[in-house]
């Protein structure tokens, strides 16, 4: 496989018809190595319009890298500047770490699979990025203290994205994340903005639950 080729494709043929166009976004997809963070029986894949599966190890299943085009478009939204603090709720194989850490001033980054925390410490260690913390623990209900983020990156879908979550933003902070249910979530795009959290709706897709989020009932009778 051309790997420059592939990646070049990669974003031009999935990446800006999903509406990904700012530079900064379209640099940050060319400079991070994604084949680097794809695990290597799925290296193949790598620059598929697939989600690639990651390790599950005894900790759990389900977990997997987003398709670039998801990725991206989420990125985007952030609209990330140099001097941002973000959160990022699933490390995963750290290949969104590494996006995120390339656009702002540092990236904490929560996963709960011990083996996916081993596997990110690793691969973002290989690529040299340090503007990371990496820490274990369950953040399927919120995480951080009141203003601490600029940006929050929630990899995971959730029923509904609740007020717990903008509550570590700063003022002016961007929340992205994917709630609802299968066979139609929807990404949105959360501004805080004073004591007001504005939302916008983004785009429909599927992408696993976070680990430890209770499912609402949703019929009534």
């Amino acid at each position: 496989m051309d790997i420059e080729t592939a990646r070049a494709n990669m974003i031009e043929q999935q990446i800006r018809p999903w509406q990904v166009l700012e530079t900064q976004t379209l640099d940050a997809l060319r400079r991070i190595r994604r084949e680097r963070f794809v695990p290597a029986q799925h290296r193949h894949l790598a620059f598929a319009d697939v989600q690639i599966p990651l390790p599950a190890g005894s900790a759990g299943a389900g977990e997997v890298m987003l398709e670039p085009k998801v990725g991206a478009r989420m990125l985007e939204a952030l609209s990330l500047g140099g001097g941002d603090r973000v959160l990022e709720i699933g490390a995963g194989s750290g290949y969104l770490v590494a996006l995120l850490a390339s656009l702002s001033a540092h990236v904490t980054a929560v996963e709960i699979n011990p083996q996916l925390l081993t596997l990110a410490q690793r691969n973002l260690a290989m690529a040299a990025i340090d503007n990371i913390t990496l820490q274990s623990g369950d953040a399927h209900a919120g995480w951080g203290e009141p203003g601490q983020f600029d940006a929050i990156l929630i990899s995971g879908s959730l029923p509904v994205i609740t007020e717990a979550w903008p509550a570590a933003l700063a003022d002016g902070g961007r929340l992205v994340g994917i709630e609802g249910h299968a066979p139609a979530m929807t990404a949105v795009q959360l501004v805080k903005n004073g004591g007001r959290v504005l939302r916008e709706t983004l785009f429909e897709t599927v992408v696993p639950r976070l680990r430890n989020v209770s499912e609402p009932d949703l019929f009534e009778f």
